[in-house]
């Protein structure tokens, strides 16, 4: 009997509040390591009419115009005219930042160790996954719902459409019949617009320039469409609703399609393993299912505080593997450096390589370290 189930994700633009947090959190943590790779940042943002505020706690060399990095980002999003409720040309930004823990520091300052190596720090459970539904590995809904909106604020940028704004999200529905994505069942897509553009209009240019480019092998004549259902969305941004660093972090990953630790990652330099843990965990994913030796992939590391091995390493092909799961589980750790310091070497995480991540997604696009395949050939010599 065919099991049919319908699998929801979504995502939203670089304009929305949130998103517009991550990144100027992910903008200041570049800014910094550009000049001091060790530079320690856990940098949150709150934005709303007319106003931005940057705290949190930061350890480093480097001498950073912040005001300068927050207005940037805001008016690379879109928001450069004050009717939109926040102009980054004269918006108020307001900076709290200070030095970081000395008890946290302890653990991860390699003049500071209290064990042999640079220890996590703090205690936390990461997933990775990967799935061969895509070529980017990844679950349809979520990369569908990524290209909508990347795709909203491409025509917006380049005035294929003249009417529309930053702020934007959209949401895809996916039929699945016995575990494969058969169609998309549903499509909704809310975006900021001008006061004077019809909804017929915004219908019309939506379904032509956006769902169509996206979409459009994936839809049929039985698909729903909710194009801005609520009939205006002027009012948007940070002007709409406060926006705030880490509250998209299910959007960060697969969509709620599979399990996300609970953690974010916007505005941590990658000695928070959180952070690069978890683009680690997606790494070996990515590399065990490239390797055709299972469908899909999900990797759980966890780890404890000033600990440099994780405390556990899970992986679970949901039986779509084609050797022993005990196999594959040993080429993991006999092959990767799981510690901090041997995930920040391998992925090469001391960079500024952080903005490009905070909108549309930190996995799927190929020039992030993290979502190479340079390992796969371990995994194929197993099958």
């Amino acid at each position: 009997m065919t099991q049919t189930q319908f699998i929801t994700s979504e995502s939203v633009s670089e304009g929305h509040p949130d998103k517009l947090c991550d990144q100027i959190s992910d903008g200041v943590l570049d800014a910094m390591l550009a000049q001091d790779p060790e530079s320690r940042v856990a940098c949150e943002c709150l934005t709303t009419t007319g106003l931005v505020v940057v705290a949190g706690e930061v350890t480093t060399d480097a001498t950073i115009d912040v005001q300068t990095v927050v207005r940037n980002v805001i008016k690379k999003a879109g928001y450069t005219d004050a009717s939109y409720g926040i102009d980054g040309n004269h918006c108020s930004v307001l900076i709290a930042l200070h030095e970081q823990s000395l008890d946290i520091a302890q653990w991860v300052n390699t003049w500071e160790w209290l064990h042999s190596e640079q220890g996590a720090g703090d205690q936390w459970i990461m997933y990775g996954f990967a799935t061969n539904e895509t070529p980017q590995l990844m679950p349809l809904p979520i990369t569908l719902a990524h290209g909508l909106t990347r795709r909203l604020a491409h025509v917006r940028k380049e005035e294929i459409v003249t009417w529309m704004r930053p702020d934007s999200k959209a949401q895809v529905t996916v039929e699945y019949k016995d575990g494969k994505a058969k169609r998309v069942d549903a499509i909704v897509i809310s975006t900021q617009h001008d006061p004077d553009v019809t909804n017929e209009q915004i219908i019309t240019d939506v379904k032509q320039h956006v769902i169509q480019e996206v979409c459009g092998e994936w839809i049929d004549e039985n698909t729903t469409f909710h194009i801005n259902p609520t009939g205006i969305f002027v009012v948007g941004g940070p002007h709409g609703d406060a926006g705030l660093t880490w509250r998209k972090i299910i959007i960060d990953t697969y969509g709620g399609v599979w399990r996300h630790g609970g953690w974010a990652f916007s505005g941590k330099d990658p000695s928070k393993v959180d952070r690069s843990a978890a683009y680690m965990a997606r790494y070996v994913a990515k590399n065990i299912v490239a390797s055709w030796v299972c469908e899909k992939c999900e990797i759980q590391l966890s780890y404890a505080i000033g600990v440099a091995q994780p405390t556990s390493v899970y992986v679970d092909c949901y039986g779509t593997e084609k050797v022993a799961l005990s196999k594959i589980v040993q080429a993991v750790e006999e092959n990767f450096d799981l510690s901090p310091a041997g995930i920040i070497s391998t992925l090469d995480l001391k960079r500024p390589i952080y903005s490009a991540t905070a909108a549309y997604g930190h996995f799927w696009r190929d020039e992030f370290s993290r979502e190479k395949t340079d390992k796969k050939e371990i995994f194929e010599a197993l099958v």
